[in-house]
């Protein structure tokens, strides 16, 4: 008679030298796309008193990057796949740096615009390889886990000292300094990339379509701006017409990949279910955190009276548990496994969400601090077990546009969040807001703005109602928020139940 003895589990095979330091050089580009998302709306009072932009040339500086970025992911990460992700890496890296450098010194709106279009191009190319090369650097499943956990946390860490570095860089240098600090960093990742990073890339990916091209970008550009702008200035036939035209480019786009030998987008991961329920899942988050922290930050300023300095440290918590949880999750997805670990998470996400909906006029940032304490460790749980689903899921050669697909729901997901819920929000505002003098019921800024020029009584009186009002948008979202969350637990939930192509 035989015994067998109980294995012990499994255990993360440790990472060698060379590999530590070829995540370090992956994580350094999303840590610096991250800061520089965030501290470009605390430099636009500054660049504005110099550069003396018009109201649609300011709008433009702010939203140019992520239009140009959205437009460009699908294709840049089609482009690594040909060309190879590590040189695609080094060639956008270069770019970054030299739009920043043109960017922190611009001498006019015009050319400050220009250089974030150039940033957008750039950052396009570095969000998809810096993801897809970790699928050839880390081919044992729970290093890759524990790799995208990390990754992941240089975009938590990057918005969180986003505002604190943006605060230092402008109390003691010019506007520009925010766009120079990027620098360096690039250069050093153009440097560190030969040396540290193995090249990968589809081995037969046929010739590059320049229509397909074209038509994705022609679809995502008009949507993301007609999106932005029903978020900015509310349902017009300009945001409309739009977002039909890059519906109709959309349905182009896929009508030509469906025929094309070598399709710059290959619509087959769509039909991967492990791919799609991830990449839904991470839409559905974004989707409701980047509307929440759009509101958020006009909160604990506008509302409770904290400075931009004391309301990034109030967010600071969220996304230090988001890294925390992120590195937990690897551990747990091997333990319970990967569809309990995103639904757990997803279930954090719905607390958060709900508790959020208690916040008040007079107080509630303690309620905010824990809310999106749970926000954060939720998504830090759910969203590094489904990047890794999307990489482990689609075939090697196909890296960088599965990563380039999961990017773009990013990028979508956090656009329509803040338009159609940042909308509603700005909706019931105005509803509750009508009878007061004009322009105090457009924005809670403009209200705040137009108070200060009344007489003491009235202007307590309507900034009360101003925040008031304010304050019920943010608890009618967050409550819409936990439903949709709730929606997509359920459904990642029943479509991870089954593990056809796990």
């Amino acid at each position: 008679m035989t015994t067998t003895l109980p294995q012990a589990p499994a255990r993360r095979p440790a990472f060698t030298a060379k590999q530590m330091w070829a995540l370090a050089v992956l994580v350094l580009p999303v840590l610096l796309i991250s800061i520089d998302m965030t501290v470009l709306g605390f430099a636009v009072p500054f660049l504005s008193e110099d550069l003396e932009p018009t109201s649609s040339q300011l709008l433009w500086i702010v939203d140019v990057y992520g239009f140009t970025l959205a437009g460009l992911l699908v294709t840049m990460g089609t482009i690594g796949d040909r060309i190879g992700r590590r040189r695609l890496l080094i060639v956008g890296s270069a770019a970054f740096a030299a739009a920043s450098v043109i960017a922190a010194y611009a001498t006019s709106a015009e050319m400050l615009i220009a250089a974030r279009a150039f940033l957008g191009l750039a950052g396009a190319t570095l969000m998809p390889t810096t993801l897809a090369l970790m699928r050839n650097l880390f081919d044992d499943g729970r290093q890759r886990k524990f790799a995208i956990a990390i990754w992941a946390s240089g975009f938590s860490a990057g918005s969180a000292a986003g505002p604190i570095v943006g605060g230092w860089l402008l109390e003691h240098f010019w506007w520009g300094s925010v766009f120079l600090m990027a620098a360096p960093v690039s250069i050093a990742v153009m440097i560190a990339a030969p040396l540290l990073l193995p090249e990968s890339k589809d081995p037969n990916p046929g010739p590059l379509d320049l229509l397909s091209v074209a038509m994705s970008f022609l679809a995502m550009f008009p949507f993301v701006y007609g999106v932005k702008t029903i978020a900015e200035k509310g349902l017009t036939w300009t945001a409309v017409a739009a977002i039909l035209g890059g519906v109709v480019f959309a349905v182009l786009f896929v009508r030509r990949q469906r025929r094309l030998e070598h399709p710059l987008l290959d619509l087959g991961l769509f039909g991967i279910r492990r791919f799609s329920a991830s990449l839904a899942t991470n839409f559905t988050i974004v989707f409701a955190m980047i509307s929440s922290l759009f509101l958020l930050t006009q909160y604990l300023q506008l509302v409770l009276g904290f400075s931009p300095m004391q309301a990034g440290l109030l967010l600071l918590p969220e996304m230090a548990v988001s890294v925390v949880a992120g590195l937990l999750a690897v551990r747990l997805s091997e333990r319970i496994g990967m569809a309990r670990t995103i639904v757990g998470g997803l279930a954090f996400v719905i607390a958060g969400f709900a508790a959020m909906a208690f916040v008040g006029v007079d107080e509630g940032a303690l309620v905010v601090v824990g809310a999106s304490v749970l926000i954060g460790s939720g998504a830090g749980l759910a969203q590094t077990v489904t990047n890794d689903a999307i990489l482990a899921s689609a075939p090697a050669d196909r890296a960088g546009s599965a990563s380039a697909i999961s990017e773009t729901a990013y990028e979508l997901g956090g656009a329509m969040g803040v338009a159609l819920l940042g909308s509603l929000a700005t909706g019931i505002y105005r509803s509750e807001l009508g009878d007061a003098p004009a322009g105090a019921s457009e924005t809670l800024g403009e209200a705040v703005h137009v108070a200060a020029t009344l007489p003491a009584e009235a202007g307590d009186a309507l900034l009360t109602a101003a925040r008031t009002a304010f304050t019920h948008g943010l608890q009618t979202v967050a409550l819409i928020a936990a439903g949709l969350i709730l929606i997509a637990t359920v459904a990642v939930g029943r479509a991870l139940r089954r593990r056809a192509d796990a």
